[in-house]
């Protein structure tokens, strides 16, 4: 006869031991998870200052496992490659004559860009790297959308830098640590970036959708110019954000825009590049109708000047003796006193 499937522990110690440490672990849990719940909801400082200790923390092991992932990646990779090199090496022939081509046109443009930016008297500054970071997570499940760096303040990473890899804008920093950083990903529904179409400058904003994807909207609302294929990238209107970093490729028309698909697809994502804040200034600002500004040093603070008389312009009066000269100094009175 086989044994029954639940079985009582009976006096078996090591039976009761078991059963009273999977009690004890459950404990435990529920109640630091109701803890931490109070907390954040009590006292959101304190439980932002506990997420990023528990980031530090964590920060060693996962940047291990990713280092472990993005190992074994690469060894698939390099074991595929070994088996489809010749129809690579064809693929690439055929990638390097399309290449050359655009680099002319590449070449073409950016030259005419130059001659348009020195007529609009505008300087572009692009923002100059911080810090090269390896992003070891992100959120998956959550309905906002995170990523964590392992870089922080001592790296010289600030609150509201722009994050972005090599196809494409990632997000901003929202959260530093001593050595990992918060980042706030385009696809979070709260982050709202500047863009406009690459071939022709059509204006609109991008905003987060939460699934890997993002909204584009028209700011003048009418006839609806986008199209399938369309190229986003950052205007560079408002600062933070530099220009002409790709964004989102439109996937799908709306009545008031676009979805576009990011460019930058954060889980396949290893490095990224911390940037500093872009803000624009004006080179010559005649060329954009602003009054020009007073470069004269200003003037120390003094006493008032007293107001300085001229004597009116009159004749000089003949050379006279002294009782003339004399009689000529009594004030004239009026006709009473004489």
């Amino acid at each position: 006869m086989a044994p029954p499937r639940n079985r009582r522990p009976g006096f078996s110690r090591k039976a009761q031991l078991q059963i009273f440490t999977g009690y004890l672990l459950a404990f435990t849990g529920a109640f630091a998870g109701l803890l931490l719940l109070a907390l954040s909801y009590f006292d959101p400082a304190a439980f932002s200052a506990v997420r990023s200790m528990t980031a530090e923390v964590t920060a060693p092991p996962a940047r291990l496992l990713t280092g472990m992932r993005v190992g074994t990646q690469n060894g698939w990779r390099e074991v595929a490659a070994y088996f489809d090199a010749g129809s690579k090496n064809a693929a690439l022939q055929r990638e390097v004559e399309r290449n050359r081509m655009r680099l002319i046109e590449a070449r073409a443009l950016r030259q005419e860009n130059r001659e348009l930016r020195r007529l609009l008297g505008l300087i572009k500054q692009d923002g100059r790297p911080v810090a090269t970071a390896r992003l070891i997570n992100s959120s998956a499940s959550s309905s906002r959308r995170y990523a964590t760096l392992d870089v922080g303040s001592r790296q010289g990473v600030q609150r509201g830098q722009p994050v972005r890899a090599q196809r494409g804008l990632i997000g901003r920093v929202l959260e530093t640590g001593p050595n990992t950083s918060r980042v706030l990903l385009l696809s979070d529904a709260e982050n709202v970036v500047p863009v406009r179409r690459a071939r022709d400058g059509t204006v609109a904003f991008s905003q987060g959708r939460g699934d890997g994807r993002v909204d584009i909207k028209l700011i003048d609302i009418g006839i609806n110019p986008f199209k399938v294929g369309d190229v986003m990238v950052t205007s560079g209107n408002g600062g933070i954000y530099p220009p002409n970093v790709p964004v989102a490729i439109i996937e799908k028309l709306t009545n008031d825009g676009a979805i576009g698909k990011l460019l930058a697809n954060p889980a396949g994502t290893d490095f990224v590049i911390v940037q500093e804040m872009y803000e624009p200034e004006l080179a010559y600002p005649e060329a954009s109708g602003l009054p020009p500004a007073d470069s004269s040093p200003a003037s120390p603070l003094s006493a008032p000047r007293q107001r300085e008389t001229q004597p009116p312009a009159t004749a000089p009066a003949p050379t006279s003796s002294a009782p003339d000269q004399a009689e000529a100094s009594v004030p004239v009175q009026g006709p009473a006193a004489r």
